[in-house]
């Protein structure tokens, strides 16, 4: 169980966090334009990871560098902002209490700095990469990592970032995350507390 969510992290993580072109990203992209890893995938159904390989391999006309601009950086305003804080602080911000509360739950386990410092924890790639580290050297911290600081909130994200990603790629990374953390909730059998939403 721990190794399917180290892998299917590291995975969704790369394609969500690291920009197209990026070593990280280049490395694990030839994976999904094949159909070959829906026989490995560990969750969702063959219809659906069948449906969402296709998607991965459908051609757009918008460069794939050009919609990782568009929905992860700007300079327009992001239809679905990648940072836990903007669904839950109130005011909807980058950096707010929740990205506190994530960096001192880190620092009091002696996990140091894994992000460039201009970039917030929070990042629904960074926290994906975050879960798959903790599978394989922390495993005791996995279950409170996710139920405090990752499901609470990135469903929500992914949802509303499949149709504003406008690029099937995209859409398809967002579909086959959003199954992925169902999965690992359902086999975790995690209790994830309710928490006010706000975007």
């Amino acid at each position: 169980m721990l190794q399917n969510l180290a892998l299917t992290g590291r995975l969704c993580g790369a394609l969500l966090y690291h920009p197209p072109g990026a070593p990280e990203f280049e490395t694990v992209k030839p994976l999904f334009m094949s159909a070959a890893w829906v026989r490995a995938w560990p969750y969702g159904t063959d219809d659906e990871l069948s449906l969402l390989a296709e998607r991965f391999a459908q051609h757009a006309h918008e460069p794939l560098n050009d919609a990782y601009q568009r929905l992860f950086i700007g300079p327009d305003a992001l239809a679905a902002p990648p940072w836990g804080s903007v669904y839950l602080d109130r005011d909807g911000v980058v950096f707010g209490d929740s990205t506190l509360a994530l960096r001192h739950w880190l620092a009091a386990r002696g996990i140091t700095s894994y992000h460039p410092p201009q970039e917030p924890e929070d990042h629904i790639g960074l926290l994906l990469l975050m879960a798959a580290w903790l599978a394989e050297e922390r495993p005791a911290d996995v279950d409170a990592f996710l139920a405090g600081h990752l499901l609470p909130w990135a469903p929500r994200y992914l949802t509303l970032l499949e149709p504003a990603a406008g690029h099937p790629f995209y859409q398809a990374a967002a579909s086959l995350t959003r199954l992925t953390l169902a999965g690992w909730h359902k086999a975790r059998e995690i209790e994830v507390p309710a928490k006010t939403l706000y975007r």
